[in-house]
């Protein structure tokens, strides 16, 4: 059995390849068409322009879904092995995984609103991508630190703290440099700006602005991989009960079946299992 076959360590996996692939390619198609300079452009003006920008939407959509099932997996991991008696622990997993579906929302808006259409709209997508994310990225730190050393070994912890330091660091470069961007293009229309000359007003403050965006990205991309090792460990089933032997609003006779032919009024099977 290969390592992604093992449990539900796909996920995570799927989630860092598609997300990483999304960034490159579009990036690739806006330098090849020359929608945006090469050097470090912000992420977001790589999925402005047509056709660029419809791959990206589509591909930051599926990367949507596929972190909406990551942190749902987590959270079921998580309550299975602390137990109910843990309250304190249980709710800082619910809190985890509402923040979780919120940046992964986050991820919808900013994929669908480009920076160049409804500006409004693509930075609050981006507040609860990046803001909300690093909130769960801390909230799963913590988790981390009460589960070692009895559930998982403490670098596992230090890992998840080294990445949030990570994000920290590159949201509060991100934020400082874009402040003052902006204050030194005061009247300049910056979210339509595509192309920067070298030494122009604000160009050092975009640089610094857009290095600090890529390096959070691949901050949250970082953290994932860190579930790989312990999706390998679960599997999740679903369960299908039938209330009834036949799909009529009424009692209907002709389609009982004899009691012998009958099939259980359940069905358990595999939800996205990676193996059994």
């Amino acid at each position: 059995m290969w390592w992604f076959q093992q449990g539900l360590c796909f996920l995570p996996a799927a989630l860092v390849v598609w997300t990483a692939a999304s960034f490159v390619f579009a990036y690739i198609t806006a330098v090849v068409l020359k929608h945006v300079d090469p050097l470090v452009p912000y992420i977001s003006d790589t999925g402005t322009m047509a056709p660029e920008r419809c791959v990206f939407g589509i591909m930051l959509d599926v990367s949507a879904f596929l972190g909406m099932a990551t942190v749902y997996v987590r959270y079921k991991q998580v309550e299975a092995l602390t137990g109910e008696a843990e309250i304190k622990l249980n709710r800082l997993n619910r809190f985890g995984l509402l923040l979780g579906l919120i940046s992964s929302f986050g991820m919808c808006v900013v994929a669908n609103f480009q920076k160049t259409t409804l500006f409004s709209m693509h930075l609050v997508g981006a507040v609860l991508t990046f803001g909300v994310g690093a909130l769960y990225i801390l909230v799963q730190t913590l988790l981390s630190l009460k589960m070692q050393p009895h559930i998982h070994s403490k670098s596992i912890y230090l890992a998840r703290l080294g990445i949030g330091v990570w994000t920290l660091c590159s949201i509060i470069s991100m934020f400082i440099s874009s402040v003052i961007m902006y204050k030194s293009l005061w009247g300049v229309d910056v979210p339509h700006k595509l192309h920067w000359i070298p030494g122009e007003t604000g160009y050092t403050a975009h640089m610094i602005s857009t290095v600090s965006e890529w390096s959070l990205a691949f901050s949250f991309i970082s953290f994932f991989l860190t579930y790989i090792r312990d999706f390998q460990k679960i599997n999740l089933r679903a369960e299908a009960v039938v209330q009834s032997s036949h799909l009529y609003d009424w009692a209907h006779a002709g389609v009982a079946a004899s009691q012998n032919r009958r099939r259980e009024a359940s069905e358990s099977s595999p939800l996205l299992a990676g193996g059994t």
